[in-house]
C-alpha cells in the first residue's frame, strides 16, 4: 500500500511575491549550515521513544545527554508508547506549541474480542473515517467532554486471527486507545494491545534517532571534535515550521520583530498562498532562517496589500542583533 499524506502534506501553496528583494551577506546565514554549538542550543532532535519512560523523562534525559538547562517534548505519548516525539533543545522549546497542533500518524494493534472477517473488520473501521465524535478517557490531560475529531485515513494492513494491525493519520488531540475502544463497540469489544507513532507534523519515522544515538553522538563531539554524528541528529529549528503557512520578510523588518513587535504588511516580501485570519504562520528571513510565529490577522491577499498589521508576534526565535536595526527618517 502507498503511503498516506497528512492534509499539510499533500496541499499546495504557490508563493506570491510582495516586493523584489535580496538578502544581505553581511547578516545571519543559511539555517542548515550553522555550527553544531548553535544547533545544541536551537535545534530539535526527532527521538524514537522507547516503552517504558514518560515523554517527559525523554526530554530530561535529552537534557542530562547534551548538558542543557531546558528541552521540551511535542505531544505526550504514554509510557508504553513507542516512536516519534520530537525534542525541542534549549531555545528551541518554544516550537513545541507550533508541532502539538499538527496531524498525527499511527500504527496500532487492536485484539478484537471476537472471531470476525477480515470484511467486517474493514468495514467497521471505515466507519470512523472523516469527523468522529470522541469522549477523551477518563485519565487524559484535557478536559472530559465530546468534541469532534477528524480521522484522515485508516487502514487496514494486516488481519492475524484476532489481532488487527491498522495505520491511522489523524488530527492532533486524537485519542487511538479510545478509538480502538469505540471501533470494538461496532464489533463487539476490542482493545489497543501495541501502537507507535510515525508521524508528528513534518517529524516521521525518517529522521529518528535513539536516546544512545545521541549519546554516542554527542560523545565523539565532546572528545573528538567530531560532529559528522550530531549534525544528522540534531535538526534545525526551521524544520520544525515545515507543516505552516509562511511569510518571508525583509532584513530591514526583522530586528523589530525580535524585540516582541508585530509584523506590519511593509515589511513582507513574499508569502504563501492560502493564509486566513487566525492561521499559524511562521515568519522567515529571506535565507529561510525562523523569526517567529504568529498568528495572521489577514488573508494572504491582505498580506499583499499597503499597509496595516500582517502577522501578530506570538514566539520569538532569532537572536537580538543577528540583523541591523534600521532607524526611521
Amino acid at each position: 500500500m502507498s503511503e498516506r499524506k497528512l492534509p499539510f502534506e499533500i496541499e499546495h501553496r504557490a508563493v506570491l511575491v510582495r516586493r523584489d528583494s535580496d538578502s544581505s551577506e553581511k547578516f545571519g546565514g543559511n539555517p542548515f549550515e550553522r555550527q553544531v554549538g548553535e544547533l545544541i542550543e536551537s535545534g530539535i532532535v526527532n527521538i524514537d521513544k522507547p516503552a517504558g519512560p514518560t515523554s517527559h523523562q525523554v526530554s530530561a534525559y535529552v537534557k542530562q545527554i547534551l548538558g542543557l538547562h531546558k528541552a521540551g517534548h511535542a505531544g505526550t505519548l504514554d509510557p508504553n508508547v513507542t516512536g516519534v516525539l520530537p525534542v525541542g533543545l534549549a531555545a528551541s522549546t518554544k516550537i513545541v506549541h507550533v508541532l502539538l497542533t499538527a496531524g498525527k500518524e499511527y500504527v496500532c494493534m487492536m485484539h478484537v474480542h471476537k472471531e470476525l472477517s477480515e470484511d467486517a473488520i474493514r468495514e467497521a473501521c471505515s466507519a470512523f473515517l472523516g469527523k468522529i465524535k470522541q469522549l477523551p478517557p477518563i485519565k487524559s490531560a484535557v478536559k472530559r467532554q465530546l468534541r469532534e475529531r477528524n480521522i484522515y485515513y485508516l487502514d487496514v494492513l494486516e488481519v492475524d486471527g484476532k489481532d488487527v494491525l491498522f495505520r491511522v493519520g489523524c488530527q492532533a488531540g486524537t485519542y487511538i486507545r479510545k478509538l480502538v475502544d469505540d471501533i470494538g463497540k461496532k464489533i463487539g469489544g476490542a482493545h489497543m494491545s501495541e501502537l507507535r507513532r510515525t508521524k508528528a507534523g513534518p517529524f516521521g519515522e525518517d529522521s529518528l534517532a535513539t536516546l544512545q544515538d545521541l549519546a554516542d553522538a554527542f560523545h565523539y563531539f565532546r572528545e573528538e571534535g567530531n560532529d559528522r554524528y550530531l549534525r544528522r541528529i540534531i535538526q534545525p529549528v526551521e524544520n520544525g515550521v515545515k507543516h505552516v503557512p509562511k511569510v518571508w520578510i525583509l532584513d530591514s523588518a526583522v530586528d523589530s520583530i525580535t524585540h516582541g513587535a508585530s509584523l506590519k504588511v511593509p515589511g513582507i516580501a513574499k508569502l504563501e498562498t492560502g493564509i486566513e485570519p487566525g492561521d499559524i504562520v511562521a515568519v522567515m528571513t529571506l535565507k529561510g532562517e525562523l523569526v517567529c510565529y504568529g498568528t495572521a490577522l489577514v488573508d494572504s491577499k491582505g498580506m499583499l496589500g499597503d499597509r496595516g498589521i500582517a502577522v501578530k508576534t506570538e514566539r520569538v526565535f532569532m537572536k537580538r542583533g543577528v540583523y541591523p536595526r534600521i532607524e526611521k527618517a
